[in-house]
């Protein structure tokens, strides 16, 4: 049905636009007692042998919903009945801002890949600390931080520390956005000393809580294998506890979209089916090169099962959707979980 019918309307709207309308009819409907027991009945699927402990979690199944959907942590509840895992919500920085100027957000269906540059629109992290405090559904939450625009990479530590702060109590993990391509001046911080001085401020910080929540570290598929390596020693001298591989790419090198057309886009990051092959080429760099030593959450181009279980070969523990979901839909979970336990019954 979404395929046929909810998708060929969709993207006739403009992308964001589509998406907020995807938002207000999510909140409207999945609510009404017919719909919540449809949705639940047509897209749960839940099997012990979709579990899974890690980072001292535990999850009733591997499939999770990429941060950038739910930024505001408005549909917790309603995502949580489409059978998602966990829910990352973010990136959220310490006051509310509005992002870039739109248009800011691109499909690309040739490819079946999404260009933005939202530029952590958010309504500030107060505002969803109030919505987490009302949600019903146990489903695992993390919370994904970042800084503001206007805070200075010197400055960069106090804005997370206020997150995390902020948070907490609220949710179940924390992601350290450094590697968004949209906010100037981000990704230096994933240098290794402007990184290691982060998350080791970070982790002293969350160490003093009486329970410490897992921290983990989502990095750029853009990075060199010499930097990879510093990732893995970097996760090492600082005791975090994961990375999530990857956020979006700048390399537009694999897309078979005209290259005029991409060019009139602008600047952006790609996600979608052309971030698959490199996602799990770093998933696989950092497992093998680190012997194991962290969990991964695998992230970039999953539009079905067989790329799912590609990432968990390559040494995801966990993996998540986003941009699949754009165009697959929300079955995409189920056949996702369906293919898992395929797989594990091999």
């Amino acid at each position: 049905m979404y395929k046929s019918l909810l998708k060929p309307l969709l993207f006739l709207k403009k992308p964001e636009d589509a998406h907020h309308f995807t938002f207000d009819l999510t909140k409207l409907t999945f609510n009404l007692p017919v719909i919540h027991t449809l949705v639940k009945s047509n897209f749960q699927l839940e099997d012990p042998r979709l579990e899974r402990e890690v980072f001292g979690l535990k999850f009733k199944n591997p499939v999770g919903l990429a941060a950038g959907f739910d930024k505001d942590a408005k549909l917790i509840d309603e995502m949580a009945m489409l059978g998602f895992g966990f829910i990352e919500i973010g990136t959220l920085t310490p006051k509310p801002q509005e992002g870039n100027p739109q248009p800011r957000l691109f499909r690309l269906p040739k490819d079946e890949a999404l260009i933005n540059r939202m530029g952590f629109n958010n309504g500030g992290v107060a505002d969803a600390v109030e919505r987490l405090k009302k949600r019903k559904s146990e489903v695992i939450v993390g919370g994904n931080i970042g800084k503001n625009k206007v805070t200075p990479n010197e400055n960069a530590v106090d804005d997370y520390l206020y997150c995390l702060e902020a948070l907490h109590p609220h949710v179940d993990y924390f992601v350290v956005n450094v590697s968004s391509p949209n906010t100037p001046n981000l990704r230096d911080l994933q240098e290794k000393e402007p990184l290691k001085q982060l998350l080791t401020a970070v982790k002293s910080a969350n160490d003093q809580k009486a329970k410490p929540k897992p921290i983990l570290l989502k990095i750029a598929p853009d990075l060199s294998d010499g930097q990879l390596d510093d990732i893995i020693e970097i996760v090492k001298e600082t005791r975090i506890d994961g990375v999530i591989a990857t956020n979006t790419t700048i390399d537009r090198s694999k897309l078979s979209t005209p290259k005029n057309e991409v060019e009139a886009i602008g600047a952006g990051g790609v996600s979608g089916k052309v971030l698959g092959k490199r996602s799990t080429e770093v998933i696989r760099y950092l497992h093998q090169n680190s012997n194991g030593a962290f969990p991964i959450v695998g992230v970039g181009g999953i539009f079905s099962a067989e790329d799912a279980i590609e990432k968990l070969e390559a040494g995801a523990s966990l993996v998540q959707v986003y941009s699949g979901m754009i165009y697959e839909g929300p079955s995409l979970i189920k056949k996702i979980k369906k293919g898992l336990l395929a797989y594990f019954s091999r």
